[in-house]
């Protein structure tokens, strides 16, 4: 009889990207409903959506587990998946670092860890094989015997009693084979062995949509008879019962037991309360409050020396209770940082923006020369962009030169070191015009089916097949009249919104005070060269990394080959240059121009 709940181990979510259907909240709605108290996400050689996974299961009351499915270099020699789970801070802090170095490591977009990479974790991991792409599957397969006790004895000896065999039931070729030959010699080793189903999406009915999704992914039509079918239906969110029934014949409450055994093993915590901040090298007599103090009273004396008695004191007063909320909310070496790198973009003519949004409202940003409007001519708060009543780390929008933006950044990577300075990923998602055509496509329709479909949806940002079909007619009346568009439409509808791809953000880039990889594992893009944080910007502030807008503009471009090519005709007439700073705001004939 059942006496214990089974713990979904592996399980693949729309991050996966060429695989898995489930997004983070139906993997966690699924969990409740079977009332499960524990479930783990393993995407491949990812932790993309992790700390949304983490955020949503804690909140329901369902531990998480963290961990990804790999690609090992086995001891053997041969290449298969390996099942990696952390079982505290330590083991998440190091997977992410094989993890980043894997990505680093990638050839021809085949991404793979070493043995030795793997022994690196020992003792802080759990270590699970077994499943259809593993080595050991494959060694049995093969009637590799010696070798896969060679290979089992290896994993034992490194990970002892965090080495775990799975076996799975998903109506793959040579499945039973492999429990027969596995289970006895698993004993013999005293290796545990657990029921695991490779979950990749939540009803057995998703099977069709799965794979539709796949066959996205991976450019093939559900119907080319050379497609390689990988999946099954059976890879559905199954139930402890479902489980139990499937393995009645192998011990059933052991393996379901065992799950849980390693779920209660597993114990990650994310840091959501601190910010970490790269160290800025502040001289030897100041620490971070002290410097930005002395700056900020250096400059703003500059600006108001000429200014009359009152206004001094006026501006005096507001800078010290300015300084005061940023050194109460720890933020002293955020101003110093940003300060720093634009004050080297004026210095190496890379053109920047005069500042936007709530961080013009800071006089200590006026006086680094972070912004240049004068928050007190302008009657702007300072408390819309920190507010000691709502924490939250500021946030300066920052234009530079598009042409020399990057140059920027490499000042900054090399300031803090290359592996400090990442930029951030983002998911591109299946919208209702893409998807539409996308279905049309792995359906094997004609391109002009799709085309025409996609078209009746607006192009409006933000419309989705719902608005699209309430807010238009003829498209409603098409669905219900064409077969072959319902078809495609009640796919499109399942699929719209997944993840179908990795992205880069526009303009951010994260600086930590250390290795990026010690605090989120990064990706790394073979096509742009870019180097990446897994986790997309909200999340990289949810773990307290600092984000810092580096924004391409093409208007400072302009401006400033405007400027040059003016000033090289002025220079010519012996006149004046013309000087940006100097232009005031209240030009009469500018008006008449407007």
């Amino acid at each position: 009889m059942m006496q214990t709940s089974f713990v979904h181990l592996r399980v693949s979510s729309e991050f996966s990207i060429s695989r898995g259907l489930l997004r983070i909240n139906e993997i966690i709605e699924n969990a409740q409903k079977l009332k499960m108290p524990s479930v783990a996400l393993t995407d491949l050689n990812n932790m993309f959506g992790m700390v949304k996974f983490f955020k949503k299961a804690e909140a329901a009351g369902i531990k998480p587990i963290a961990g990804t499915i790999l690609n090992l270099e086995s001891p053997s020699g041969e290449c298969g998946e390996i099942l990696c789970l952390a079982k505290n801070n330590d083991g998440l802090k190091l997977l992410m670092g094989i993890i980043s170095k894997s990505q680093l490591q990638q050839e021809n977009g085949n991404i793979s860890i070493s043995f030795g990479d793997l022994r690196s974790c020992a003792g802080n991991i759990i270590v699970i094989s077994g499943g259809p792409s593993s080595t050991i599957f494959n060694l049995v397969k093969h009637q590799k015997i010696q070798n896969l006790k060679t290979e089992l004895l290896s994993f034992k000896e490194t990970f002892k009693n965090d080495f775990i065999v799975e076996i799975q039931r998903l109506g793959k070729i040579f499945e039973e084979e492999f429990i027969q030959c596995i289970l006895p010699i698993a004993s013999e080793f005293s290796i545990p062995v657990i029921a695991s189903n490779d979950t990749m999406f939540s009803q057995k009915e998703d099977f069709d949509t799965h794979e539709t999704k796949v066959c996205i992914n991976t450019g093939k039509t559900l119907n080319d008879s050379n497609r390689e079918r990988l999946f099954t239906s059976e890879q559905y969110f199954k139930s402890t019962k479902d489980i139990f029934t499937l393995f009645r014949d192998c011990d059933p409450d052991t393996l379901i037991n065992n799950s849980l055994t390693i779920a209660q093993k597993c114990n990650v915590t994310l840091t959501t309360d601190q910010y970490f901040l790269p160290e800025y090298p502040v001289p030897k007599e100041h620490d971070f409050d002290s410097f930005l103090s002395e700056l900020s009273n250096s400059k703003l004396y500059e600006i108001i020396k000429f200014y009359s008695k009152e206004d001094k004191l006026i501006y005096q007063k507001r800078l010290d209770y300015e300084l005061a909320q940023i050194h109460a909310t720890g933020f002293s070496s955020y101003f110093l940082i940003v300060a720093d790198f634009i004050q080297w973009s004026k210095d190496n003519d890379v053109p920047v923006g005069p500042g936007r949004g709530s961080g013009a409202g800071s006089l200590v940003a006026y006086a680094l020369g972070i912004t240049a409007l004068d928050p007190l001519e302008h009657n702007l708060l300072f408390e819309r962009f920190i507010n000691p009543e709502r924490i939250s780390m500021p946030d300066f929008d920052i234009d530079f030169c598009m042409d020399k933006r990057d140059l920027v950044i490499d000042y900054v990577a090399q300031k803090y070191g290359k592996s400090a300075v990442s930029q951030i990923a983002t998911f591109g998602t299946m919208a209702a015009r893409a998807v539409v055509r996308d279905v049309a496509r792995a359906l094997g329709k004609p391109y002009a089916l799709g085309d025409r479909i996609s078209k009746m949806i607006p192009f409006i940002p933000g419309m989705t097949l719902e608005k699209a079909i309430n807010s238009q007619p003829i498209f409603k009346k098409m669905i219900q009249d064409e077969d072959e568009v319902s078809e495609i439409i009640d796919l499109a509808y399942k699929l719209e919104g997944i993840a179908r791809n990795v992205g880069k953000h526009a303009g951010g880039i994260v600086i930590a005070p250390g290795s990026i990889a010690d605090f989120c594992p990064t990706y790394f893009d073979p096509q742009s060269s870019s180097l990446m944080t897994q986790f997309d910007k909200d999340d990289v502030e949810t773990i307290g990394l600092v984000k810092f807008d580096f924004l391409g503009l093409r208007t400072l471009t302009v401006i400033d080959r405007a400027v040059k090519t003016i000033n090289e005709y002025l220079t010519q007439q012996n006149k004046e240059i013309l000087d940006l700073n100097t232009l005031t705001l209240d030009d009469p004939k500018v008006f008449d121009l407007l």
